[in-house]
């Protein structure tokens, strides 16, 4: 029986029986059977068909009813499933090949050619930030739903829930200020975004000496800027310039493809990281 006749059935089935009751009873019964008596047994009538036949009906309902959800997240887990194999494949597989084929150049550049020693660790760390990024990018499409579910009860943004999870591992106190819609933001853009802020705060914890920062982040999906604030020693110089700045550099190169604009300077006394979308202040 399919899922449209059990439920026609139910619907159908109690107003027949009333409807043959009422017929029985006043062709055939009527001289047995007074009015009053009557109108107290139909309801007895439609409860013990209730009982009987609706109670079966509702029971394969049910049972059909979750079979389709069993259904339905067999194929969620296994178009979730060849979604990893593909990001994994597509990314992660190739990255890491790429990665083999640097190191083996970084090892004869290092004997023949000292110059590009420094430009070859920079270009397996960018491939070693691109994996990672992989990584984080598939982990993020298979929680994505269980997460926004779940934020939704404590009305927190998904990026500010991760970077809160971040600065458990700071050893630098940091106060987050946080007024930014993310909720449109494609998942990449938040990767990336949290890519950077990570950077940053280790930067402050392993270079800056900082005793305490903060991160304030507004705007909506289109326009925002994000900055990292720290009270640290601070720097001398363009910061990107510097040779040994391998985490600095890919994280502005990072901003750039991203279409994003980064700044880091000092202000009063302050070391200032920003990132900014947008026509945001």
């Amino acid at each position: 029986m399919s899922y449209k006749q059990i439920k026609w059935m139910i619907l159908f089935i109690p107003t027949i029986t009333v409807a043959l009751w009422e017929y029985v009873r006043h062709q055939f019964l009527l001289p047995y059977i007074s009015m009053d008596l009557g109108n107290w047994l139909t309801p007895v009538f439609v409860y013990i068909v209730s009982i009987t036949l609706l109670t079966r009906l509702f029971q394969m309902l049910e049972k059909m009813q979750r079979e389709l959800e069993r259904a339905r997240a067999d194929k969620a887990a296994l178009e979730a499933k060849e979604q990893l194999a593909r990001e994994l494949h597509d990314g992660i597989a190739q990255s890491l090949f790429l990665l083999s084929v640097k190191a083996e150049k970084l090892e004869k550049g290092s004997r023949k050619e000292p110059e590009q020693h420094n430009e070859n660790i920079l270009s397996i760390r960018k491939t070693i930030h691109e994996v990672n990024r992989y990584v984080r990018q598939a982990i993020a499409n298979l929680r994505q739903d269980r997460e926004e579910s779940r934020l939704e009860e404590t009305k927190e943004s998904a990026l500010q829930h991760q970077i809160k999870s971040m600065i458990r591992d700071i050893r630098t106190p940091i106060i987050v200020d946080w007024d930014m819609k993310d909720n449109p933001m494609e998942n990449k853009e938040k990767i990336e975004l949290l890519a950077c802020v990570r950077e940053a705060l280790i930067n402050m914890d392993k270079h800056a000496g900082a005793s305490s920062g903060h991160i304030k982040a507004d705007g909506l999906s289109n326009s925002w800027k994000i900055s990292i604030t720290d009270n640290g020693q601070g720097f001398e110089g363009d910061p990107f310039a510097k040779k040994n700045k391998f985490g600095l550099r890919i994280m502005k190169e990072r901003c750039s493809e991203m279409g994003w604009v980064m700044n880091m300077y000092r202000e009063n006394e302050q070391t200032i990281v920003e990132i900014r979308k947008g026509g945001a202040a």
